[in-house]
């Protein structure tokens, strides 16, 4: 699941390093320490989502940060241009008041999303701000299931949850099943614009790029310990000099909305030689319809539709992800 740099990176032109640019995903490269990143910027997107739903504002964070996690690593992956079904899934099962979560992104670049809080465990969940998230989650594990499409198969990575908040998790699953050194910063946060709070969020990965060639089966011994051993030497010096300007990023700067990606990404980095390439524009959206609920619905027996049906014999049935709500008639329903 590590990043690569796509097509060619080229540098910032000074001339739109103020273009406004929102939802979306901007890779970029670090020539001198040869490192790649992600920079993602949520805004009409998240909110969207997020405001569909009835969450705790706590919740909605959990909810933020797994939408803004899952875009910087679906958008690191190479779907197969022939099919047009590729799907990233991140999922949570824990024990936590959010006992389940789940985000989809949908190949090229389609969000959708929703948490699913413990009736009987709400009032554990804070009125107001983002809460202890490693509380809200609870105890249990993270899945990531990349499904590349048509016949290809499909991946499945899986890290425990232990009472922390996803972005620890995530760090965990690149240190312990790819090797990568990787940072991480996620932000989500409500903004006051036009009249009325609306939801942001926004995050930056690195990850350093391995040298060594070839599979682990064609390392040599002595290759195979230094990859197990970590970076050592310039390599170390150039991932600590860039993960110690990585963390000078504040949350306000992620979710700026006047400040644009090139613009932070360029005060972050121009003495590193960060070079871009095209962004990966996100939206909004559901793969929902009437035609999917009927073949969904059809799958059940007489007696479990019967227990569906309400007093006029119809079925009504809600989408989790956008809340949309589809009445079928008995007549409908055959």
């Amino acid at each position: 699941m590590s990043g690569n740099a796509g097509d060619s990176p080229e540098p910032l032109d000074r001339s739109a390093l103020d273009s406004i640019e929102d939802d979306l995903v901007l890779p970029f490269h670090l020539v001198a320490p040869g490192l790649n990143g992600r920079l993602v910027r949520l805004g009409g997107v998240v909110d969207t989502i997020l405001t569909r739903h009835d969450y705790p504002e706590a919740v909605s964070h959990t909810l933020g940060d797994a939408l803004a996690l899952t875009a910087l690593f679906a958008t690191g992956l190479k779907f197969d241009s022939r099919f047009t079904d590729g799907r990233f899934t991140l999922q949570t099962n824990t024990d936590g008041p959010v006992g389940f979560l789940v985000v989809h992104f949908d190949a090229p670049g389609q969000l959708r999303g929703y948490a699913s809080v413990k009736p009987e465990r709400v009032g554990e969940i804070p009125s107001g701000g983002r809460g202890d998230q490693g509380a809200i989650i609870g105890n249990g594990h993270l899945a990531m299931t990349i499904d590349p499409g048509g016949d290809l198969d499909s991946y499945q990575g899986i890290v425990p949850l232990a009472g922390e908040p996803l972005v620890a998790a995530a760090h965990t699953y690149f240190r312990n099943s790819e090797q990568l050194p990787t940072f991480i910063r996620l932000a989500v946060a409500r903004h006051f614009a036009g009249g009325q709070w609306r939801w942001r969020a926004g995050g930056l990965m690195l990850q350093h790029i391995p040298k060594l060639g070839g599979t682990p089966q064609q390392l040599t011994d002595e290759e195979a310990e230094a990859r197990d051993a970590g970076l050592t030497g310039e390599d170390d010096e150039n991932w600590q000099r860039v993960k110690i300007l990585a963390e000078t990023v504040e949350d306000h700067e992620l979710l700026d909305p006047t400040l644009s990606p090139n613009r932070l990404l360029y005060r972050l980095f121009h003495e590193e030689g960060v070079r871009v390439t095209p962004a990966v524009n996100l939206n909004a959206a559901c793969r929902c319809n009437e035609e999917r609920i009927r073949l969904f619905l059809s799958r059940f027996g007489a007696d479990e539709l019967s227990d569906m049906r309400e007093a006029d014999g119809a079925v009504r049935v809600t989408c989790e992800f956008c809340t949309r709500s589809y009445h079928f008639t008995p007549d409908q329903l055959g």
